[in-house]
C-alpha cells in the first residue's frame, strides 16, 4: 500500500467523485495523507468509523485552527486560506464558547416558519422557471438550482433579491479555493460589515436581526464572519443538491425512473442524493490536540485532518438501507457531533431542495438533458461538488405570470 501524499489539488481535483473514494479506499485505506496546494500537508480521513470517531471526540479532534502546526507553510495569499483561518465563528470555536454561537444559531434560525418557508420558495421557483419556460432550453444550474437558494434565504436573511444573487456568486469563488478566493472573501466581509450596520440601525423580522438582538450579544467582529459561514452554509450545499438530484434524475436511469414513477418520494430521492453524490465532499476540517492513532495512523499534534463526507458515505462496511429498502439518514452529509449542522438549517435546506425538485417536475415533466451526460463538467473544487452547467431541453410552456429577470 502506497505512502506516497494524494495531491488533492489541480483542474480535475474535483471530477473524480465516488470513483476517486472508491478507489483510494481499495489503495490507500480508510485515512491517508494528502497535500493542498502549495505542497501542505494533511490528512483525508473517508471511512465511516474513523471519521465518526474524529467527529465526536472533541478533546482529541479539535476545531480551533490555531492549533494548526503548518501555518509556517501558509503565505498571506493562499488560496484555501478562507477555509483554515482563524475566526470566531460556530465553525471554528470549541467548548463553552461554541455552545455561545451554536445556540445564537440555532435560535435565529429556528424561528423561520417552514410553511412559510416552503410557500416562499415556490413562489420562487415559479418565477424563476416563468424566466425560461418557454424557450424549450435552459442551464438548470445557473438559471435554476444555483438562484433558487439564493433568493429564498435573502428572503429569510432580509436582503434585497438581487443581493442574494451577488453573494452567492462571491461565495462560489470564495470555496472553491482558487486564486481569487481571499479577494472574494474581502468582498464578502465588506458586503456583511455593512449589512450588520444597516441591521442594528433598523432591525427586522429575519434571521440577521435576530442574531442580533441574541442575549449571545455577538460583536461585529464576532457577528460578521458569522454571517458569511451562516450564508455559505446555507446556499452553497442546498444549490448544489438540489443541481446534483436534477444530474442524477436526468443521467441515472435507475434513479430517473424511480422517482418518475413515485417508486421514491422527492424527499428520499434527496435523501438518496445526499448518499450517493453529497455536495459537501471534504470539510476542513479537525486539528490533533495530542498525538493520536487513527486508520492505522500516526497523527502528530497539530496535524490538519481533513473530514472525507463523500468517501464516508460510501463506505461498504456501511449498512444504509432502512427497514422499507430506501437509503436511512444516517449519511454524514450534514456531519456528525457538537459541529454538525443545525437541525433548523437541515429542515431548511430540505425544504428549499424538495420544493425546487417539485415545482421544477411539475412545470417541466419532459426535462432532458441537452448533452452528452460525459460533457457535464465539474466544480474544479475537491471540497463541493457539483457541475459548473446542467443544460436541459423541454416542451416549450407558457409563463404563469410575467417572466422574472
Amino acid at each position: 500500500m502506497s505512502t506516497e501524499p494524494v495531491p488533492l489539488h489541480g483542474p480535475h481535483a474535483g471530477s473524480g467523485g465516488a470513483e476517486f473514494y472508491d478507489r483510494m479506499r481499495a489503495e490507500r485505506g480508510p485515512v491517508f495523507p494528502v497535500v493542498l496546494e502549495g505542497g501542505v500537508p494533511a490528512w483525508l480521513v473517508i471511512g465511516y468509523r474513523e471519521l465518526q470517531e474524529a467527529l465526536t471526540r472533541p478533546d482529541v479532534f479539535a476545531r480551533d485552527s490555531r492549533r494548526w502546526n503548518r501555518w509556517d507553510l501558509i503565505p498571506p495569499d493562499w488560496p484555501l486560506l478562507p477555509l483554515v483561518m482563524p475566526m470566531p465563528t460556530v465553525l471554528n470555536t470549541e467548548g463553552e464558547e461554541h455552545r455561545r454561537h451554536s445556540a445564537a444559531i440555532t435560535e435565529a434560525l429556528s424561528a423561520v416558519d417552514l410553511h412559510e418557508l416552503r410557500t416562499v420558495t415556490a413562489r420562487f421557483a415559479d418565477r424563476l422557471i416563468d424566466g425560461f419556460c418557454a424557450s424549450g432550453s435552459a442551464d438548470l444550474r445557473a438559471l435554476f438550482a444555483f438562484r433558487l437558494p439564493a433568493l429564498v434565504l435573502a428572503w429569510a436573511y432580509g436582503l434585497e433579491e438581487e443581493h442574494g444573487d451577488t453573494l452567492a456568486t462571491v461565495m462560489t469563488t470564495m470555496l472553491d479555493g482558487g486564486p481569487d478566493s481571499m479577494a472574494a472573501q474581502g468582498t464578502l466581509l465588506a458586503e456583511m460589515t455593512a449589512l450588520v450596520a444597516a441591521r442594528r440601525a433598523a432591525p427586522g423580522p429575519d434571521v440577521i436581526s435576530r442574531l442580533i438582538a441574541h442575549p449571545a450579544a455577538f460583536t461585529d467582529e464576532e457577528l460578521v464572519p458569522e454571517l458569511i459561514v451562516v450564508l455559505g452554509g446555507g446556499h452553497q450545499p442546498t444549490g448544489e443538491w438540489i443541481g446534483n438530484a436534477l444530474r442524477l434524475m436526468l443521467t441515472d436511469d435507475r434513479f430517473g425512473a424511480s422517482l418518475a414513477g413515485s417508486r421514491l418520494s422527492v424527499s428520499e430521492a434527496l435523501n438518496e442524493v445526499l448518499w450517493e453524490d453529497t455536495p459537501t465532499q471534504i470539510y476542513a476540517g479537525r486539528y490533533a490536540a495530542h498525538d493520536v492513532e487513527l486508520g492505522g495512523h500516526r497523527i502528530a499534534t497539530g496535524d490538519l485532518v481533513l473530514l472525507g463526507l463523500a468517501g464516508a458515505n460510501r463506505d461498504p462496511a456501511l449498512h444504509r438501507a432502512s427497514a422499507g429498502g430506501h437509503a436511512n439518514r444516517a449519511h454524514l452529509s450534514f456531519s456528525h457531533g457538537d459541529h454538525r449542522c443545525p437541525h433548523a438549517a437541515q429542515e431548511m435546506a430540505e425544504v428549499i431542495a424538495v420544493t425546487a425538485v417539485e415545482v421544477l417536475l411539475d412545470r417541466l415533466p419532459d426535462l432532458e438533458l441537452a448533452v452528452p451526460a460525459e460533457e457535464l463538467r465539474w466544480r474544479p473544487s475537491p471540497w463541493m461538488r457539483g457541475v459548473t452547467s446542467l443544460p436541459v431541453v423541454f416542451s416549450s410552456v407558457p409563463p404563469l405570470r410575467s417572466p422574472f429577470p
